[in-house]
């Protein structure tokens, strides 16, 4: 198979997708199939001036951070970096947003929401900020993302030639289930377990805010490093690869007359409130026992 060309841009980024990315466990088996021909981070014979002179065809193009308007923030070309990017994604096949802030501005557009944004989205929802043929575009949202999501994305345009996407550009095969599919608190969730400060038992979603029930991912079925997730290790779900991410009051749950305000995805709030006070009435010994 020849080697896919990968050009990595980063905008207004802390270069976290980058750090999850270099962390992947078969980066070996990657560069075998993948030729990375550019990384601002990294020494590399190509840069930006040089990929867009010579208009190099780019297999794909990954984009981390924030997109910038009227904000300069490469000096040598005195442009902001929508007007860098602008000729590299017509020179490529697909363009991969790795992370919330490239997908959807992320942290970085409470600065100043008109000016960073995502490449499809801004802070109000509008498509296409910079004007790009969305049929390449491939949002990989996360704070990081995941980086067997965007490799595991990446092999299959590679074999596939086309992925579904879900309204939101994601690619659905990692954004189909919900965080909460695959948690470990999974039981105290359906009994309403709530958690205990300190203890490493109980659901969080009561009492910590976890957003893991409303928000697409697959954290606890392709676990970190095989390993681990957010809710695993007792830190609620903060909803990360949502459109809305940040939000505020991250780590606190809402509440109407001690029920949740923000419901499970997709579920009545009628037959929600009917459950939730059935199965409070209940009370598990074996699982309320582990958090005392």
């Amino acid at each position: 198979m020849r080697k896919a060309k990968v050009v990595w841009a980063q905008g207004v980024t802390c270069n976290g997708n980058t750090h999850s990315f270099f962390n992947y466990k078969d980066l070996a088996k990657f560069f075998k199939d993948f030729h990375l021909l550019f990384h601002p981070l990294f020494k590399s014979k190509e840069s930006y001036e040089s990929l867009i002179r010579k208009q190099t065809k780019i297999d794909f193009l990954i984009i981390e951070g924030a997109i910038t308007k009227d904000i300069t923030i490469l000096e040598r070309f005195g442009k902001s970096f929508d007007e860098i990017i602008t000729p590299l994604i017509a020179q490529s096949k697909y363009v991969l947003c790795m992370g919330s802030c490239a997908s959807f501005g992320g942290i970085f557009k409470e600065r100043d929401k008109e000016k960073i944004t995502g490449l499809l989205f801004s802070a109000e929802n509008k498509h296409n900020v910079c004007n790009v043929d969305e049929n390449k575009v491939f949002n990989i949202s996360g704070c990081p993302a995941h980086p067997e999501w965007v490799i595991d994305t990446m092999y299959g345009l590679v074999y596939k030639q086309q992925m579904a996407k879900d309204e939101l550009f994601r690619p659905k095969d990692h954004y189909s289930h919900l965080v909460h599919h695959g948690c470990a608190r999974g039981e105290y969730f359906e009994w309403k377990v709530d958690s205990v400060p300190g203890n490493k038992e109980g659901c969080l979603f009561y009492e910590d805010g976890c957003k893991g029930p409303m928000t697409k991912g697959t954290c606890n079925i392709t676990r970190w490093n095989e390993v681990s997730s957010k809710t695993k290790v007792g830190s609620p779900c903060i909803g990360c690869t949502d459109f809305t991410f940040p939000g505020k009051n991250m780590f606190e749950t809402k509440t109407y007359m001690s029920l949740p305000a923000a419901l499970p995805l997709e579920v009545p709030k009628r037959a929600y409130y009917s459950i939730t006070g059935i199965a409070k009435s209940f009370f598990i010994k074996r699982l309320n026992e582990k958090l005392y």
